[in-house]
Formats: structure tokens, C-alpha cells, sequence
């Protein structure tokens, strides 16, 4: 389990404030502690126990070798969720939601698989054979589909599970996760319905603060499920080995 903030660092963070009391959703109720100046207040324990399940959980996948998309496209995640997920090695997406991207894959993938070829030839000097002229149209075209696209560019299926900074801003990535039932991880504010999600972490999702720690927790327990898989197969070698002598004994 990586090391979670304390509940003096989410403090600190101004994690514990929440919406103005009349921008509330009732179903947040459970994670709110009171309310102080018409701001409600979230209780910061609940978060702290909530952010824990979460990180169990995407260690876990990681220890699987499954994926987990980091999608936060407000101006204030942006730059978070792609240092977070460049270093966890996860797919990210921060420039806006591709519609069907989880619906539609078949679609999608498509268009990430021509993205892929189109920046290995680039690479490769394939369009060295092309016009100045061309190449300037060409390089125009993929610096576009770079900035849409470079973050999801590992996806080569629907992601196991999706990280949300946002819910209200990312709706359409809700309901399209709803559809094809993708766990989701979320940061919930006091103005969002935390049952859309099936891990919601009750926290102020506009400070820059507040989404760092959550997101930063996040990827580190997934590099410790990483690091969980990567250490499986020598842990099978040393098992069989010690297992030999057994076997030999016995016969």
C-alpha cells in the first residue's frame, strides 16, 4: 500500500471544502461533515478510508497487467493527470473526451492504430521520400492527432478501469462507462452523485492541490502492483527450484 496523505496534508490541500450548500447533491451526504459559512464540509476520513480502497484496487489491476485510463480535461487536472499516468505508465487523456472511445472501440481503435503507424513512419524516415511541401502538410496533420491522441496511444482495447478527476465536467465518459460496465475511480465533490462511480473519493476536485495527492496515491500504488508482476515469475523460479529436490527424494 503506498503512503497516503495525512489527514493534516489533505487539510493542508483544502480537500475538506466542498460546493456552496445549495449546489449539493443529496447523495453526498454521507461523505459531508457539516457545513461552515454556506460551504460544506467533507469529512476527511471518510476520504482518507475511500482513496485507500481505490489505490487497493488499482494495485491489483496493475499487479494483472491490466489498464487504467487517467482522464481529467479541466485546465487545473491537466498537467497532473499526464505527469501521473506518464509515470505510472498508464493511458491518459487530458484534451477531451473521444466520443465512443469505450462504446465504440472498434472505431477508435482504428483511429489510435493509424495514429501509431503514422508516427512509427515518422520516426522511421518513411517521409523523408515526400516534398518539402508534403511533409510540411503532413507534419501539421500529426502534430494535431498528437495532441489528442499521443496519451491513448498504448490502448489496444477498452481500458480495465477508468480515474476521473471530474464527473460533472467528464459525463460522457460516465455514462459510457456505465454502459459497458468499466470501473470507475473518482474524485467526488459535494455537487455530484457519487454512486455514478464504483470508487468514488469524496474530495474537493477543483483545487490543484487536492487532485495532486489523490492522483500522485493513485499512481503509486499502481507502480507497487507493477512492481508486484514484474517480481511474480522470479518468485516462481525460486519455487520450482526448491521444489526439485523434493520431487527428487520422493522417487
Amino acid at each position: 500500500m503506498p503512503k497516503l496523505p495525512t489527514l493534516e496534508e489533505m487539510l493542508a490541500a483544502g480537500m475538506h471544502f466542498g460546493h456552496r450548500s445549495q449546489r449539493w447533491h443529496p447523495k453526498s451526504k454521507p461523505f459531508i461533515f457539516g457545513e461552515r459559512q454556506g460551504i460544506h464540509v467533507i469529512n476527511l476520513e471518510a476520504t482518507q478510508e475511500k482513496l485507500a480502497e481505490a489505490c487497493d484496487f488499482v494495485k491489483k489491476l496493475a499487479s494483472e497487467g491490466k489498464s487504467v485510463l487517467f482522464l481529467g480535461t479541466k485546465q487545473q487536472a491537466q498537467a497532473i493527470v499526464k505527469a501521473e499516468a506518464e509515470r505510472c505508465g498508464m493511458p491518459y487523456n487530458i484534451e477531451g473526451w473521444l466520443g465512443g472511445l469505450v462504446t465504440n472501440f472498434d472505431e477508435i481503435g482504428k483511429l489510435l492504430e493509424r495514429y501509431r503507424k503514422m508516427r512509427s513512419d515518422r520516426e522511421a524516415g518513411a517521409w523523408d521520400k515526400y516534398t518539402k511541401k508534403e511533409r510540411s502538410v503532413m507534419e501539421a496533420d500529426f502534430q494535431k492527432k498528437r495532441v489528442v491522441l499521443e496519451g491513448l496511444s498504448s490502448l489496444k482495447k477498452t481500458p480495465d478501469a477508468m480515474f476521473i478527476v471530474d464527473i460533472r465536467t467528464e459525463k460522457t465518459a460516465v455514462v459510457e462507462s456505465l454502459v459497458r460496465h468499466i470501473p470507475t475511480i473518482a474524485i467526488t465533490d459535494t455537487n455530484v452523485n457519487p454512486e455514478q462511480v464504483t470508487h468514488p473519493i469524496p474530495a474537493n476536485d477543483d483545487a490543484v492541490k487536492s487532485i495532486a495527492l489523490i492522483t500522485k496515491a493513485l499512481a503509486d500504488a499502481i507502480l507497487e502492483g507493477k512492481a508486484l508482476r514484474a517480481a511474480a515469475p522470479e518468485e516462481k523460479v525460486v519455487n520450482n527450484n526448491n521444489a526439485a529436490p523434493l520431487v527428487a527424494a520422493k522417487q
